[in-house]
């Protein structure tokens, strides 16, 4: 009861803290979830010591689990820690409103922005990217992966994802990975995990859940029944922040589905906003804000904007504020924690499968490419830069390269 009590004074921040610190990592996280996930360890564990590594594994372990943006449900449950649910608004609103303002821009005609989608600096923060989850790699696989044992769990769960790639994979090897884990470090010393308090009752938790499930089911049924566009693009959106595992670029084709077959966006004027989407910060699921204000018939324009982003969004915050109480009572286990051993090491592999795909594969294309990449790995790693100052070098380092050649 001490620790909790300890570890409750010391995630007392506030909304704005947690504002300002994910507002500055939705203005300079590019390069998707993956890189998204080592800018936030950078900036919430090692800088801000909010969590330590154990935790932070653990949270992302589990919103692997979860369907949805696994690194904004990464950042709602690390606001929620930190500020309660008050937090994890701010953790929200600070990672996902630069991207959705561009994109909601972008509809509007900002089409001049299309032509920087194939320039040096963006090419150049892809090459930041590769630097940042190079880092996230090899941090994680020194606490995470340190045996002999946890290193093969790691190799294979990287091996898997690459050859099997689908959008369940991920999610079935970390389950194997737990399984592998429950087995082999049943009588392992009992892991010493910082006790977390997580702000939701059980109740509450249970309460998100259940409405969670009453939305998912309840909204198409609602729609068919329904004239309103705006009631039919809440359940489309609603439904695919529900169902998509894996984030990214898997949310694709479930978009798709819902806006063009209606009539709502052309085939043209979506794959226009997908292009702008890879060059701007932030989760790629603020798509849904571009699709939403460039849609035909109302709600459109900003309103429509909002109206999708909100839905898209709106199952990871009952997803997470219903898992969270579970999974903290869940991991203080020992045979969980055996478990979590697999788990953790899996998801070391899951980043090192993702550094290799879609990461380096985008990015590293020449000599110099790779060259720039060492430098900004070396900025990080070693002397300790700050990420937005690796960004804004990297994107620097880009366009210097594209003039050069």
């Amino acid at each position: 009861m001490e620790q909790v009590e300890t570890q409750r004074a010391a995630a007392r921040g506030s909304f704005g803290e947690v504002l300002a610190v994910f507002l500055r990592l939705g203005l300079t996280s590019f390069g998707g979830p993956i890189a998204h996930l080592g800018y936030f360890r950078e900036e919430v564990v090692h800088r801000r010591k909010w969590v330590d590594d154990q935790t932070y594994a653990d949270i992302v372990a589990l919103c692997q689990f979860l369907p949805g943006p696994a690194s904004s449900q990464v950042g709602v449950a690390l606001g929620l820690l930190r500020a309660g649910k008050l937090g994890a608004l701010a953790a929200w609103l600070g990672f996902t409103l630069p991207s959705a303002i561009l994109m909601i821009a972008f509809a509007y005609g900002v089409t001049s922005f299309g032509g920087a989608l194939d320039s040096g600096w963006l090419h150049g923060l892809k090459v930041v990217a590769v630097a940042v989850v190079a880092q996230a790699v090899w941090g994680m696989a020194t606490s995470l992966a340190p045996d002999r044992v946890r290193a093969t769990i790691a190799i294979v769960a990287a091996v898997c994802v690459l050859l099997w790639s689908t959008a369940f994979s991920q999610v079935a090897v970390i389950i194997a990975g737990g399984l592998i884990g429950w087995r082999l470090f049943r009588n392992a010393p009992a892991l010493q995990i910082s006790a977390l308090y997580v702000p939701i009752r059980r109740s509450q938790a249970i309460s998100f859940l259940v409405i969670f499930a009453v939305l998912l089911l309840g909204l198409p049924i609602a729609a068919g029944f329904s004239d309103s566009e705006a009631l039919e693009m809440i359940s489309g959106f609603y439904r695919t922040g529900s169902l998509v595992f894996g984030g990214g670029h898997v949310i694709l084709p479930l978009l798709e589905s819902v806006v063009v077959p209606p009539g709502w966006v052309t085939t043209e004027e979506f794959i226009a906003g997908y292009g702008a989407a890879q060059a701007v910060p932030g989760p790629l699921f603020t798509f849904s804000a571009y699709l939403g204000a460039v849609k035909s018939g109302s709600p459109n324009g900003v309103a429509g904007g909002l109206l999708a982003l909100c839905s898209i969004f709106l199952p990871s915050f009952l997803l997470v504020f219903g898992a969270m109480p579970f999974w903290d009572q869940l991991r203080a286990r020992i045979s969980f924690q055996a478990a979590l051993r697999g788990i953790n090491a899996a998801v070391v592999g899951i980043l090192l499968a993702a550094l290799y795909n879609p990461v380096w594969t985008s990015a590293i294309e020449t000599t110099e490419d790779f060259a720039l990449g060492i430098v900004l790995f070396g900025l990080l790693a070693f002397w300790k830069r700050p990420p937005w100052v690796v960004v804004i070098l990297g994107a620097l380092g880009g366009e210097l390269l594209a003039r050069l050649t």
